[in-house]
C-alpha cells in the first residue's frame, strides 16, 4: 500500500485552502496532520478520501484503499452495536465482527441499540467500523473526540495492530496516540489569496 501526494491544492467552496502539499505514505506507516483550527486539515483529508476533487496536483493510491472516519460517527441509531458492524461489514464485503467488538471493548454492548449509547461509546462504535472494512489506509479526522483516557489507549492499540499488519494511517489529531508516526504541519502550505476567490470561512477547513 502506498499513497503518493504531489503538489496538491485543495479548496473549500472553490476557495484554495492549502497548496503545494506533497508526501508519501507507505504500509506500516502513520502520518499525523497538525495545524491550528481552520488551517485546512479536514479539507485535505476529505480531498484525499475522494469526497471532493482537488484543484491541482495528483493523488495516487490503490483502488478502494481508503476507510474514512470524519466527525460524524456513521452509525444507525435504531440498530444495535452488532447490527451496525454487520451492516458495514456487508457494505465492504467482509465477514466477522468479533475482532472489532473486542478491539474497541464493545462485546458487552453488542445487543444495545446505538441510540442508547453514551457519546464515548458511539465514538468507539464509529471507529470500530474501520476494523471491519478490510481497507489498508485509514484516514481519520480527530478520532479521539468524546473518548476517555482508557478508550484513547484502546484506540491506539487498535491503530498499532493495523500498522503492524501492513496498514497505513493518516490522522488529524493533537492527541498523543502512543504510536511512532511522521508529523506534517499543514501551516506552511496555507494557500496565498487569489484574485476573485472571495472570502473564506475557516470554520469549514
Amino acid at each position: 500500500m502506498e499513497l503518493k501526494v504531489a503538489d496538491l491544492t485543495v479548496a473549500r467552496g472553490g476557495v484554495p485552502v492549502l497548496e503545494g502539499v506533497g508526501f508519501t505514505l507507505r504500509g506500516g506507516e502513520a502520518l499525523i496532520l497538525r495545524g491550528p483550527n481552520g488551517s485546512g486539515k479536514t479539507t485535505l483529508l476529505r480531498t484525499l478520501a475522494g469526497l471532493q476533487p482537488p484543484l491541482e496536483g495528483s493523488v495516487s493510491m490503490p483502488a478502494e484503499a481508503v476507510a474514512y472516519a470524519g466527525h460524524a460517527d456513521g452509525i444507525k441509531p435504531t440498530l444495535t452495536v452488532a447490527e451496525n458492524l454487520r451492516f458495514w461489514a456487508a457494505i465492504y464485503g467482509t465477514h466477522g465482527i468479533a475482532d472489532a467488538l473486542a478491539a474497541f471493548d464493545l462485546a458487552a454492548l453488542q445487543t444495545r441499540p446505538a441510540q442508547n449509547l453514551s457519546a464515548g461509546q458511539k465514538r468507539r462504535l464509529g471507529l470500530a467500523r474501520l476494523a471491519v472494512t478490510g481497507r489498508p489506509l485509514w484516514m481519520l479526522d480527530e478520532p479521539t473526540v468524546s473518548l476517555d483516557t482508557a478508550s484513547v489507549s484502546r484506540f491506539g492499540a487498535a491503530l498499532k495492530a493495523h500498522l503492524a499488519g501492513g496498514g497505513a494511517a493518516l490522522i488529524a489529531t493533537h492527541i498523543d496516540l502512543g504510536i511512532a508516526a511522521q508529523v506534517l504541519d499543514v501551516t506552511p502550505f496555507r494557500a496565498r489569496p487569489r484574485a476573485g476567490t472571495g472570502a473564506f470561512d475557516e470554520a469549514f477547513a
